[in-house]
């Protein structure tokens, strides 16, 4: 090139870049850490999570939180520890691990500093659930289904000398342990008929039992409880109320009282036994919002939030909050606000290469179902310059559970590529009040069915989306109705993506872990019951297999003691008897869910290939 060939550059300008960037790809948006748990102890020296920070798995981690935040691993056992707790005099850790999903939690103790599993509770095709701690750190509390697998048994362990005392043994319900009082003269239980009857009780070290509402006959639910001091207890529930509040009881004077009554469903709980102060998260459908309550007088006081979903909460002797939290944007991260402070963040977990700015927020939009019940939705809508004009409707697991204002590397690695997103909470949803949670049981292919098609039809009606290039890609109940939606709607589809879903209603409630089997009668039906399995059988994506005629991707873990492979596996052979394309993944190292972050890729990626290839 000739030196006149050059161009030109104005003085003071950086020269245009030799490179460009490519954009974030799938890798990018799933290698974002994820936080499940954590613990702080009361000295406030450090915080220990379980996270996959490692990369591939979950273990347990530490980080110090009076000098270096640099994290650091306690366990390199590569699997989920699904509870931790920091023994109070710095002895030990205290936490449940399974083995690659199959939720057979099992009680161990580690070093402080980490290192090898020391087994204290575990029994081979038993579980150990929920694990408290006294406050002097040297009594265990726990739940287990290894002395009666359907109704559940309450133990204590002491540690010093290893001795077992079984304290109490569950009769017509799962019963669990839930909180311990801090001289260990009582304890909260709570019975689970149904996800919307699950009552507490007083227990005493003999067993005893006392309700802790005037009268338990009425269907209510506990959701998280603290005692304020040995004879003080307070709770959120929703006993005798459509929306759950703060109430106290009393174990002296056996009274019940309401404390504070919210706008939207109280659920997280944290009390600051010294001031007297009760902190609570109100689930206003697709957001949290924080309270503080003074338990003597009942006053209330907005507190600010430094994310839209609160996962856990914890307050310290000092009154230093901590929180796990995450938004539409934003991954799962932990946050500290000391007394009289501001929120400061302790994690910075992010998606690589980009921005909160540079992510899709939801839309929050509420339209009509068919009896006029307001739905509320989130509505994400690709970005004009990679809109593809296709549209994923997803809807949610549970299906007592939400769609909400969460990070999810799924929906953001999709509007990436173009697709928007689409996601109902239809009636069953939670954060709407207890009517509205209850009125999918006994009901799971009814209205939430007729809420997912009214909810497409406003969505198309809108101008939102396109009526012929809608996808259905959706997990554990949200894979159930993915299978429904093709059976019976296969016509409003271009494909669906079944990840671990119930297939046929029967055999699921038969194959069910045994503790959920009293559950499923009032929560889904009874199989042993005629005019139930006819039922069961109508409301079975299984029965509508030769109506699914669309593409089909199925996901599943082999390890799934929640929906069994042989859900899906019933499924995909059905289909392919009939000669319908159905792609068929299973892990053999996963459960209801994904916790190898291997597998999580491939099966997303999978997932993305199936729908480009079916546009």
């Amino acid at each position: 090139m000739k030196d006149a060939d050059v161009p030109m550059q104005e003085p003071g300008t950086a020269p245009a870049p030799a490179w460009r960037f490519p954009r974030p790809d799938l890798a990018e948006f799933f290698r974002t850490h994820v936080i499940l748990n954590f613990d702080v102890d009361d000295a406030e020296s450090r915080i220990v999570f379980t996270s996959n920070l490692g990369g591939e798995h979950y273990n347990l981690w530490g980080m110090s939180l009076t000098g270096s935040a640099y994290p650091y691993p306690l366990s390199h056992q590569n699997q989920v520890a699904h509870d931790v707790r920091l023994d109070p005099q710095g002895r030990y850790i205290l936490a449940s691990f399974d083995h690659d999903g199959d939720e057979l939690t099992q009680l161990y103790l580690l070093p402080p500093g980490g290192g090898a599993l020391t087994p204290l509770v575990a029994s081979d095709g038993h579980r150990m659930l929920l694990p408290l701690l006294s406050d002097d750190g040297n009594r265990v509390y726990y739940s287990t289904d290894r002395v009666d697998p359907q109704h559940l048994s309450v133990h204590c362990r002491e540690l010093g000398t290893g001795e077992e005392t079984e304290l109490m043994r569950g009769q017509d319900a799962p019963t669990v342990v839930a909180v311990v009082s801090p001289d260990e003269s009582s304890f909260v239980v709570v019975k689970s008929y149904v996800n919307t009857n699950q009552p507490a009780f007083l227990m005493t070290p003999d067993g005893q039992l006392t309700p802790m509402v005037p009268d338990p006959s009425v269907p209510y639910r506990l959701l998280d409880g603290a005692y304020v001091n040995p004879d003080e207890i307070v709770f959120t529930t929703n006993y005798g109320a459509d929306v759950a509040y703060l109430a106290q009881y009393s174990r002296r004077t056996g009274q019940f009282r309401a404390v504070a009554h919210f706008a939207h469903d109280a659920s997280h709980l944290a009390v600051h036994r010294a001031s007297g102060t009760a902190y609570v998260v109100t689930q206003e459908g697709v957001r949290d919002v924080l309270h503080r309550c003074d338990l003597a007088t009942g006053a209330l006081s907005a507190e600010p939030l430094p994310v839209g979903i609160v996962e856990g909460l914890v307050v310290k002797p000092s009154g230093s909050l901590y929180l796990l939290g995450r938004s539409d944007v934003e991954p799962l991260n932990l946050w500290r606000r000391p007394p009289g402070g501001a929120w400061e963040r302790l994690t910075n977990n992010r998606v690589m290469g980009m921005t909160p700015e540079d992510l899709v927020p939801a839309e929050v939009v509420t339209y009509p179902a068919d009896d006029g019940t307001p739905i509320e939705a989130l509505w994400f809508a690709a970005r004009a310059d990679v809109a593809n004009g296709f549209t994923i409707v997803w809807p949610h697991g549970g299906p007592q559970a939400a769609e909400r204002k969460m990070f999810r590397a799924f929906f953001q690695f999709a509007l990436a590529r173009g697709y928007n997103v689409w996601a109902p909470n239809y009636r069953g949803s939670t954060g709407y009040g207890a009517d509205f949670m209850q009125r999918v049981n006994r009901d799971w292919g009814g209205a939430p069915r007729r809420d997912m098609l009214t909810g497409i039809d406003w969505l198309v009606g809108t101008g939102r989306a396109d009526a012929t290039r809608l996808y259905c890609v959706g997990g554990s109940y949200g894979g159930y109705m993915t299978l429904l939606l093709h059976g019976r709607d296969a016509d409003r589809f271009r494909a669906f993506v079944d990840i671990f879903g119930p297939s046929n209603l029967i055999t699921f409630a038969n194959s069910a872990p045994e503790f959920w089997k009293p559950m499923m009668r009032e929560w889904l039906g009874d199989p042993e019951d005629p005019a139930d399995a006819q039922r069961l059988l109508a409301e079975s994506p299984i029965t509508y297999v030769d109506q699914m005629t669309k593409p089909m991707l199925v996901i599943q873990g082999a390890n799934d003691p929640r929906v069994v492979q042989a859900e899906s596996d019933q499924v995909v052979a059905a289909l392919r008897a009939r000669g319908v394309p159905v792609d068929y993944l299973v892990f053999p190292d996963e459960g209801h869910g994904f916790m190898h972050k291997a597998n999580e890729i491939e099966a997303y990626s999978r997932v993305i290939q199936f729908l480009d290839a079916h546009r």
